[in-house]
């Protein structure tokens, strides 16, 4: 027999942005605790609303299966003496499994006799083991902080007032949070805002949106959010900006959602687009709406939470809301047009960015000289590179950064561009904070690119020098994330520059600030190294790839990169393995040896066939891949080198490299030292090989 569970936490306004997370860890707590008990149910259904956690378990067994228990004590001839009687192993065996001495038997276990005890487990009743499983799910909620209210002693998120837990039609007994289970829900604050008695799960599903206006399916309620909002624009010839963070914010506000559109003057519309979405968005939670071109519209979208008789008045009411907020955003950007980009710069020279590396106004100075350094090495403009890197931060101090913080960046590239600066170095003051995060686009232009390196290199350089790396999940100064945007750089923007030489010329910069130049590059890169190898293996590509690759202590990471992908592609060719365990073999022979490994093959003393077809196989192929190493063709590198995998079987298949005669045996370690040579032009492939244990 089998019922549906239904229990519900009645709350006082969860946390919109968490009401998602708490939902699903919810349902998933019970289901894992609903799994450790053996109780199969058919599916299990999350749901939430601002005042509600809910879950719905689908034909959930009555009781945990029964199943019959075998446990096997000692032999038989252990268990009782010469006389038949029970020794001190029989008595220890009964007092284990409960049981009087008097009760053991023994059977054959197919094997030997030996004493058995047969019992059955299970047939414990659901709803027992209900009240435990969700007040463990309820306990292992992710909540940050929890709180106390009042003079109880419970703890949770936000107060709780009710508590349903029904299975089937019958109420389970249980008290948690000081609460007694029941029968009663309650409806949306201002439509129903009373009590409402269901009698099972699928009586609290039909009678919550029916009777009591919340629509308590999170999923559907988020849908409908989504489908009236598109719905409204469209009313206005426009389309809605439906962000998912913000979708989800506003489906964890309402219960019961109505959306509405409002308006505001066009004069706003001079403001930056951003600072007003910026604004409707984090402060009014309202969707902005743009036309077809992505221009922003005079208009945005509110979802009430109520059915309001005149919405004109909620319209209204929203409209006398968002007027003062665009009005300051108005007034901040009328006001910092009166200040150039180079009076905000000075303003920068008393903020710290760090106590020993001096102000933000340093920092700018240092990115400024890094990035004529790496605009010098690309042949790009550095006069440019120069100017964007002075100004970069400069917004950092202007009234519209202070009230949108978001804005830095983009208000430099509205200041710049109303200053009638370059458009590739307005465009820089915004594009060198990209990457901002895993999958962010990159800046498009290339003074852009460089400011944002060079900014990037300056600070991992910096904090590293002062000896203030990350250490487990502290990382103020964000150089897990610094480190990535740098490989990205370089390695997506096709940029080949050398990352050692680079953070030597920023560790330059800082002078007395930090510690022991050299050392503080070798840490850094080291750190870098080691984000690159996560890289890959968040691209499934194994680890022994990117080692072999490292093996030749490189350091620019394009041309890392290239390798790795080559490496990896002759990894999946058949004679990959073989040519692999081959260099192995020839690396451990070279190490032992005495001889001078990079002599030249004598080929007057090759005798056997085999490394005679080997020597012309190995000059053969080292005239034909020497143009494509020399154009970074790697992939082509590799693929060519493996047709040397016959030749090099049949030579250690019928040739002994260490002769007794000392001249054949020298001649023969310079073929391999060859053979060797000619692969690791791009990686030590033998570190491709699988180690024997």
């Amino acid at each position: 027999m089998a019922k549906d569970f239904l229990v519900e936490l009645g709350t006082e306004e969860l946390p919109p942005t968490a009401l998602k997370k708490l939902m699903l860890a919810f349902s998933s707590g019970i289901a894992d605790g609903l799994k450790q008990q053996n109780l199969a149910f058919e599916a299990i259904e999350p749901y939430a609303a601002p005042r509600r956690l809910a879950v719905v378990v689908r034909n959930l067994e009555e009781q945990t299966p029964v199943k019959d228990v075998v446990v096997w004590g000692p032999p038989a001839k252990i268990a009782f003496d010469a006389d038949g009687n029970p020794t001190k192993a029989a008595e220890a065996f009964a007092n284990k499994n409960g049981i009087a001495v008097s009760e053991l038997a023994s059977e054959n276990d197919g094997k030997v006799d030996k004493l058995v005890y047969r019992s059955q487990a299970g047939g414990e009743t659901t709803a027992e083991l209900l009240p435990a499983i969700v007040e463990n799910s309820l306990n292992a909620l992710p909540i940050a902080k929890r709180m106390r209210w009042g003079a109880s002693r419970a703890e949770f998120v936000r107060p709780v007032h009710w508590l349903i837990m029904l299975f089937g039609d019958d109420l389970v007994e249980a008290n948690m949070l000081n609460l007694h289970a029941g029968r009663e829900t309650r409806g949306h604050r201002f439509h129903y805002n009373q009590a409402l008695q269901v009698d099972n799960a699928s009586d609290y599903l039909k009678k919550l949106p029916s009777i009591g206006y919340v629509m308590v399916d999170y999923e559907q309620r988020q849908q409908l959010i989504r489908q009236q909002v598109e719905a409204e624009a469209e009313k206005i010839n426009g389309v809605a900006v439906i962000d998912q963070d913000l979708l989800d914010e506003v489906t964890g506000l309402v219960e019961w959602p109505v959306a509405l559109t409002g308006r505001f003057e066009e004069r706003f519309l001079e403001v930056p687009s951003e600072a007003l979405i910026y604004s409707m968005k984090e402060h009014q939670k309202y969707f902005p709406v743009v036309d077809k071109n992505g221009k922003l519209l005079p208009y945005f979208i509110t979802v009430s939470n109520i059915e309001s008789k005149d919405p004109a008045q909620v319209i209204d009411g929203n409209e006398r809301v968002i007027r003062p907020r665009l009005s300051d955003a108005a007034f901040f950007f009328e006001t910092d047009k009166k200040v150039s980009l180079g009076e905000f710069r000075n303003r920068l020279k008393p903020i710290v960015f760090q106590a020993q590396l001096g102000s933000i106004f340093d920092k700018t100075e240092r990115i400024k000289g890094l990035a004529a350094n790496i605009a010098n090495q690309l042949g790009a403009d550095a006069d440019k590179a120069a100017q964007a890197a002075e100004l970069c931060k400069s917004d950092l101090v202007s009234d519209m950064v202070g009230e949108f913080d978001k804005m830095q960046g983009l208000a430099g590239y509205y200041y710049a561009v109303h200053e009638g600066l370059d458009e590739d170095v307005a465009s820089a003051l915004k594009e060198h904070y990209q990457p901002k995060f895993a999958g962010d686009a990159l800046p498009e232009t290339e003074t852009g690119t460089i400011v944002a390196l060079a900014d990037r290199i300056d600070t991992l350089s910096g904090i590293f020098g002062i000896g203030q790396k990350p250490t487990g999940s502290k990382d103020p100064f964000a150089l897990r994330r610094a480190s990535l945007g740098v490989l990205r750089l370089l390695v997506e923007k096709q940029l080949p520059l050398d990352l050692k030489a680079l953070l030597s010329a920023a560790a330059e910069q800082h002078g007395s600030n930090i510690g022991n130049a050299d050392e503080t590059v070798a840490t850094t890169f080291a750190y870098m190294v080691e984000r690159f190898r996560a890289w890959y293996e968040e691209d499934q590509i194994a680890a022994e790839v990117f080692q072999a690759v490292q093996a030749k202590q490189l350091s620019e990471p394009l041309d890392i990169h290239n390798r790795v992908l080559a490496v990896n592609a002759f990894r999946a060719l058949p004679e990959a393995e073989a040519l692999a365990a081959a260099n192995k073999r020839v690396s451990n022979i070279l190490a032992k040896t005495e001889a001078n490994t990079d002599a030249s093959v004598n080929a007057e003393l090759l005798q056997e066939p085999a490394e005679k077809v080997l020597a012309e196989q190995l000059a053969a192929k080292s005239a034909e891949v020497a143009p494509l190493f020399t154009a970074n063709d790697y992939t082509g590198t590799l693929a060519a080198l493996a047709s040397l995998r016959a030749p090099v079987d049949d030579f250690f298949d019928n040739v002994m490299v260490m002769a007794d005669d000392e001249a054949l045996r020298n001649n023969r370690i310079a073929l391999l030292s060859q053979l060797r040579q000619l692969f690791l032009q791009v990686a030590d492939i033998s570190l491709l090989a699988p180690s024997k244990n």
